[in-house]
């Protein structure tokens, strides 16, 4: 793959790009039945009772996934890298910190950031942003005028506008989200009506 192609594509991991046990009442699940709920150890930190319930939609992140990701690359041809996912609750459990990174096969760093996560209870949206390390840039991941946060009972989705892609939109899909798997989910679009899938991201848990 052309580095500079992947690259580009990493601003798409803006994604890159969202139940768990908490203190307090218990949250609304992030899929299907409990088995969505993430496990809190002390280092992954835990929701704080008085932070937004809404915020343990993306509960499902907490703790460490090994990730397999698949780009399409020139040629209509799919490459494949190893990836990690890594999330924890963060800022007295009040958001949610995720860092992803993609290597080559060989272990050559080419992707590198955290996405933050937080909910505005009294707007009613979510304030989501993803840091590219190894660009030192900023990228607001579902912002209002882009149409939000989806919630779906098996799917989390938001649009984000691409600063280094050859596309000026990707949308970012959650789904197939349990205790132990999720999926993730990359499309493009040149005018926001036409979408192509263009990158798939297979996560298990490994604690």
């Amino acid at each position: 793959m052309n580095l500079g192609r992947t690259m580009a594509v990493s601003g798409l991991t803006a994604l890159l790009a969202t139940a768990a046990f908490c203190t307090g009442p218990e949250p609304p699940p992030a899929g299907k039945g409990s088995e969505a709920r993430a496990p809190i150890t002390e280092s992954n930190g835990a929701l704080n009772h008085n932070a937004p319930p809404e915020l343990a939609r993306f509960g499902f992140l907490i703790g460490r996934w090994d990730c397999e990701a698949r780009i399409k690359g020139e040629g209509e041809a799919w490459e494949t890298f190893p990836a990690t996912w890594t999330g924890r609750y963060v800022l007295e459990g009040h958001a949610i910190m995720d860092e992803y990174r993609m290597t080559r096969p060989g272990g050559e760093l080419i992707v590198l950031g955290v996405n933050i996560r937080a909910y505005d209870p009294a707007r009613q949206t979510w304030t989501m942003k993803w840091l590219n390390a190894l660009g030192g840039t900023w990228v607001d991941l579902g912002p209002e005028d882009l149409g939000g946060v989806s919630l779906e009972d098996d799917a989390i989705r938001y649009v984000l506008k691409e600063p280094l892609a050859a596309h000026p939109l990707t949308r970012a899909t959650y789904f197939d989200i349990s205790g132990q798997l999720f999926r993730w989910r990359g499309e493009r679009s040149q005018d926001g009506a036409a979408w192509e899938e263009f990158m798939r991201i297979d996560c298990r848990r490994v604690e």
